[in-house]
């Protein structure tokens, strides 16, 4: 079996793809478990350790019926209240910590000339990484299977780039999202190649707080767009820095997850894992 394939998380997605396949059924940690072929106590231990809870409470986070929830509650006013409300901790984080900076006219039509881009891999929650960084901030986030194609994927983007496999001190910090050691974090800053409705849309995604779901005509009502839906979903299959900016956020209004740029699994694990760490401050604020 291949090292990736042995990750743990490439474990988790497909535990996640087999419980919403057969949640009908409910099926026991054992069915689980065996599927993965892993004995029932090992894989109750490796879940709970990624997700912080159970795979039965995880999949309670990654059902229509909990997504529907989170929507109802939220209604169209959810961006706004998250703005208005002054919430703390982990709910602002990307409103508090994450900017976006657009490039240069320059930079953006001649393919990245002249900048300098460091690039490292990186392991997270979700499987491996390709980060990238210029000097005003982090250019580009991707998840990967591949290092070499990752990388091509990287250079179509800035093609005419200086490009240093180096890891900065701008690529660790962005790093510590991960962690939930978010009391090393200073400011991240974005440097982002995108037209001036991508660069708003993605400043939008970044207002959504940590637990919570949006749809594509919610984002479209807060950018003042209602009737550009379509264009808004676009914008965000076109995001450049995986889970900073949180496109995996953003669902189909009937509370169906939908697709995603990097695998609807890892979508859906997101949220669940996302749903989890907050449910777990929430509780732990009480």
């Amino acid at each position: 079996m291949k090292d990736q394939e042995n990750t743990d998380f490439n474990r988790i997605a497909e535990a996640i793809h087999f419980l919403r396949k057969n949640f009908k059924t409910q099926p026991r940690l054992e069915d689980v478990a065996n599927k993965l072929h892993l004995s029932p106590h090992h894989f109750q231990r490796m879940f709970t350790d990624w997700a912080g809870v159970s795979p039965k409470k995880f999949l309670q986070y990654t059902t229509l019926e909990y997504a529907k929830k989170l929507l109802k509650e939220n209604g169209n006013s959810l961006l706004d209240t998250a703005l208005d409300s002054g919430l703390s901790g982990t709910g602002r984080l990307h409103d508090l910590f994450v900017n976006i900076e657009g490039m240069t006219p320059g930079e953006y039509k001649n393919g990245g000339k002249d900048l300098s881009i460091n690039y490292s891999f990186a392991e997270s929650p979700f499987g491996k990484l390709l980060v990238a960084s210029t000097s005003k901030g982090i250019c580009y986030i991707s998840f990967f299977e591949n290092e070499k194609k990752a990388f091509q994927e990287l250079k179509s983007i800035f093609p005419n780039a200086n490009y240093s496999q180096t890891v900065d001190l701008i690529q660790q910090n962005a790093l510590f999202i991960f962690s939930h050691d978010w009391g090393k974090l200073n400011q991240i800053k974005l440097h982002l190649k995108g037209t001036d409705f991508q660069l708003k849309v993605w400043e939008t995604l970044l207002k959504i707080p940590m637990g919570n779901l949006s749809t594509y005509g919610q984002i479209a009502e807060r950018i003042e767009r209602p009737n550009a839906s379509r264009a808004v979903g676009t914008a965000i299959g076109n995001n450049p820095v995986a889970f900073l900016i949180p496109c995996h956020r953003v669902i189909q209004s009937n509370g169906d997850f939908g697709e995603y740029h990097w695998g609807s699994s890892r979508k859906i694990a997101m949220i669940g894992w996302e749903a989890a760490k907050t449910d777990l401050v929430n509780r732990n604020d009480l």
